[in-house]
């Protein structure tokens, strides 16, 4: 058992260490982007990539779980090829419908009829990627981590260096940035024939396809639920504002991947960790608690990427600055998407209740409500405050989604929550925050003395309140220093 725990730990870190190499890295190219592209063409890569995100749900069509469901029951060379074999001739079905509606698809999203030959190059990109999911996934079920690793690595290498000479070398401008795409995704085809060829046979069993497509067509839904919630605003903004705000607003929507890495740290760890706690006789009591740290540690997140991203931003260093001048309109977005992020949190938090009492659909059915909330408060919004309202919906989306969730729980799976805590801590995160920016208008040396004060504060007084004492003692303190 020993050994299981310790293969478990040893290939969650390598895993989490790949997702956040992909992630930071793809955050670096947004700094990259804002000097050599203009902010339509941001926009439009950004409402590209949204058109793309969702069809990368549709491609797969959870294959990959399905494999990994199948596999385990019968370890032979069908369970490969049929999904395999199944996301080929769906893959080519697809892209050789959407190759020929492109500029409909175009037309739709809002990037116009001239950009339509993006949507073309998108279908090569995501061909290649659902082609990948299923050895990608005989990789995992091998317990092959460092050969997962690798392959995704080289494909983000391949991304990052492509991007970069596309744009800094050949001039490419948007169309490079795809291109990128394209090559980093054959990459990762290429590295993995050696794993397709070990199992591979060309044989369809349909029998086999039926009950693995029962089994994976739930993703679909889903899948496009929970993306829908962080992708919508892009198109609906290109058609409520114009291109150029989409890439204004997308890139400053990035910064949020900070807060969103620590989420999803956590979610790894909470999981598996609440499912074998819930056998304990204080299970309802430790999840309380570990909800209370995890809302003071969220809290400081939120504050210190709300305060000091947008100073950071704005700091002239070695003459450059961390994202264009020309892109600033949207450092006002940053404390709503990293609080959508904050409440995204909580809704992990949440989870407790629908996985231990087996309801898992209600999952789907909040996402969608944070889907339907994410497209109301962009049109009622958009037309009157621009990126404001989108930067608002994305914020209203993840509190309604863990509002839900927590309301769910608390019929089904009642914990007693450290209420008056997470008020206390809850209370001083707005006061912080509307001090932060107040001080955000003195000169930028005071400004970043000024905000580094309240964080350091933050431990201090949430310190005190969970160890139950009264924020009046702080000032208590205070006086004694003074009149020593």
């Amino acid at each position: 058992m020993v050994s299981k725990v310790k293969r478990l730990g040893k290939e969650t870190l390598i895993y989490g260490t790949s997702t956040i190499l992909a992630r930071m890295l793809n955050f670096f190219l947004v700094p990259f982007y804002t000097y050599y592209l203009i902010t339509s063409d941001y926009g439009v890569i950004a409402t590209v990539f949204a058109f793309m995100a969702l069809f990368n749900i549709i491609y797969q069509y959870g294959m990959d779980q399905a494999y990994l469901r199948f596999a385990e029951d019968e370890k032979t060379k069908d369970t490969f090829s049929t999904p395999f074999l199944a996301v080929c001739g769906t893959s080519v079905l697809l892209s050789v419908l959407i190759y020929f509606f492109s500029p409909v698809l175009a037309s739709v999203l809002g990037i116009g009829a001239n950009n339509a030959y993006l949507i073309k190059y998108c279908v090569f990109i995501l061909a290649f990627d659902a082609l990948n999911i299923v050895p990608f996934a005989k990789l995992r079920f091998e317990h092959r981590a460092w050969h997962f690793v690798l392959v995704r690595s080289a494909s983000i290498i391949v991304n990052v260096g492509g991007n970069i000479c596309a744009l800094a070398f050949f001039n490419w401008g948007v169309k490079g940035v795809f291109a990128a795409g394209i090559l980093a995704s054959l990459t990762s085809l290429i590295l993995l024939i050696p794993v397709v060829k070990e199992s591979f046979v060309f044989k369809f069993d349909k029998n086999l396809f039926k009950q693995m497509f029962k089994f994976s067509w739930p993703f679909i839904p889903a899948g496009l639920a929970s993306i829908l919630v962080n992708v919508i605003d892009k198109p609906l903004l290109s058609h409520l504002t114009s291109l150029g705000d989409v890439g204004v607003y997308q890139a400053n929507f990035k910064i949020g991947i900070f807060m969103m890495l620590i989420v999803s740290m956590f979610d790894q760890a909470w999981r598996p960790f609440f499912i074998q706690e819930a056998k304990e006789p204080n299970a309802k009591q430790t999840f309380a608690e570990i909800f209370t740290w995890a809302f003071a540690l969220l809290g400081w997140v939120f504050l210190g990427l709300s305060l000091l991203m947008p100073l950071i931003i704005q700091t002239n260093i070695f003459g450059l600055n961390l994202i264009n001048r020309a892109y600033w309109g949207g450092l006002k977005i940053i404390p709503f998407v990293v609080g959508g992020y904050f409440f995204y949190g909580c809704y992990i938090n949440f989870m407790v209740a629908p996985v231990l009492t087996k309801k898992t659909t209600v999952l789907m059915k909040i996402t969608l409500l944070g889907a339907a909330t994410s497209i109301l408060v962009n049109i009622l919004l958009v037309p009157h405050l621009g990126i404001i309202g989108a930067g608002w919906a994305i914020f209203t989306s993840y509190f309604v989604m863990a509002l839900a969730l927590f309301i769910f729980g608390q019929k089904n799976y009642k914990i007693d929550y450290e209420y008056k805590k997470i008020f206390l801590m809850a209370l001083f995160i707005v006061v912080l925050f509307f001090g932060g920016n107040y001080f955000g208008c003195l000169p930028t040396y005071k400004s970043y003395v000024s905000k580094i004060i309240l964080l350091c504060l933050y431990p201090l007084i949430v310190f005190l309140i969970l160890q139950g004492k009264k924020p009046k003692l702080l000032f208590k303190l205070f006086r004694k220093d003074i009149k020593k």
